[in-house]
């Protein structure tokens, strides 16, 4: 059986990469194809050597930096790869790699990360955060996104299986396509991580620094707990407002980038990890409970299936300062019947090995269902 697989960009090592990563391993003769492929060297171990054949954006004017500038020209680009050839199709999408075209006797698996969240309920948080909530700019965003928005939900029609990676986002698929995913949660390295159950006094989080992250949020919550002492990791757009909200907290530590090395030290040594995002599943919680670590998150979101509220950690339900607050004097107080060992085997239930298992089963029973023509068979799945 011929296997494509296709991505929206490749620009660094993340989480979606970890599932294509894995989707890689269990199809390692697939060919794979990206709008973008601009990966440095020191991050290619995971492609296995595999090159993808890119789009015509690849070569558009500032497209290393600037790719995403790009945006309404995707779903013409993605419709561009010629895959009549295969017939097994598996796209891991959370922009527009669904969109790519196949026939009726091709099979098309999409592991879903999200429908694009910034055309569809997130679009008025997106505005305002760029700072596009006005203006000319503003109505050219607003006609790019309706764009996008209906490129989304026609294209999600060429899809014959939806793996989502949460049940929330097994939601979010219901409400904007009207169809129905399977939840096969992402993998997480959790062997790269060593339970530790002697924790110090001070709270961690880590991210990149983006506006949905919040980071400067748990920044400002901590300045007025400064008997609470946080480290915060992490680089990007943001950092600067996040060092600005710790700005003259003694009790605030902004480290910048680390390596994961030490990254992984300060989430084995940490009393909690905070966690103010409201994600599709995210991985860093399950990361800093493979370390023993409890969680303080904001209830919402992926965070809801990973971490188990006064078992795991515990859940804020305004994602503001004072909920925050209240979150972690409510930790100082019960925190103790928390175990480090309950925080490890929770974060089990997200091992590669078991993404694997669910995702081959997932494909193999769409495979069976699916059999448009004897020569179609399961081989190698």
């Amino acid at each position: 059986m011929k296997v494509a697989i296709v991505v929206d960009w490749l620009t660094v090592y993340s989480g979606a990469e970890r599932v294509v990563e894995q989707i890689l391993q269990l199809y390692p003769d697939a060919d794979l194809f990206s709008l973008v492929d601009f990966l440095e060297e020191d991050q290619r171990a995971f492609l296995n050597g595999k090159q993808a054949t890119t789009s015509f954006i690849q070569r558009m004017p500032m497209a290393r930096k600037r790719y995403r500038h790009y945006l309404p020209l995707m779903p013409l680009a993605i419709e561009q790869f010629d895959l009549s050839s295969y017939d097994l199709v598996i796209s891991s999408s959370h922009a527009v790699a669904k969109g790519v075209l196949t026939g009726p006797d091709q099979l098309h698996i999409c592991y879903i990360h999200s429908p694009v969240r910034y055309a569809w309920d997130l679009q008025h948080q997106y505005l305002l955060e760029s700072g596009l909530s006005r203006g000319l700019k503003n109505w050219i965003a607003r006609w790019s996104l309706h764009y996008i928005r209906n490129f989304d939900a026609r294209s999600s029609l060429g899809v014959n299986v939806f793996i989502a990676n949460s049940e929330f986002i097994a939601r979010r698929v219901q409400k904007c396509y009207r169809r129905p995913a399977e939840v096969v949660y992402p993998p997480v390295n959790i062997q790269d991580f060593s339970l530790q159950s002697n924790k110090q006094e001070f709270y961690v989080a880590a991210s990149r620094m983006v506006p949905y992250k919040r980071m400067d949020m748990i920044a400002e919550a901590f300045r007025h707990m400064p008997g609470r002492q946080l480290v915060i990791i992490g680089d990007g757009p943001d950092i600067h407002k996040v060092r600005a909200k710790a700005a003259g907290a003694p009790n605030i530590t902004v480290t910048g980038f680390l390596p994961f090395a030490q990254m992984k030290r300060y989430m084995q040594d940490a009393r909690a990890f905070v966690f103010a995002a409201e994600e599709d599943f995210g991985i860093t919680p399950v990361e800093a409970m493979a370390c023993g670590t409890p969680v303080i998150a904001y209830g919402k979101g992926g965070a809801l299936e990973t971490v188990i509220d006064g078992r795991t950690g515990l859940f804020f339900p305004q994602q503001n300062v004072e909920s925050l607050i209240q979150a972690v004097e409510r930790f100082e107080t019960t925190g103790h019947a928390i175990s480090p060992e309950s925080c490890r085997e929770q974060a089990e239930h997200f091992s590669v090995e078991l993404f694997r298992e669910r995702f081959s089963r997932t494909v193999a029973a769409a495979i069976q269902e699916f059999n448009p023509h004897p020569s179609f068979t399961p081989t190698g799945v």
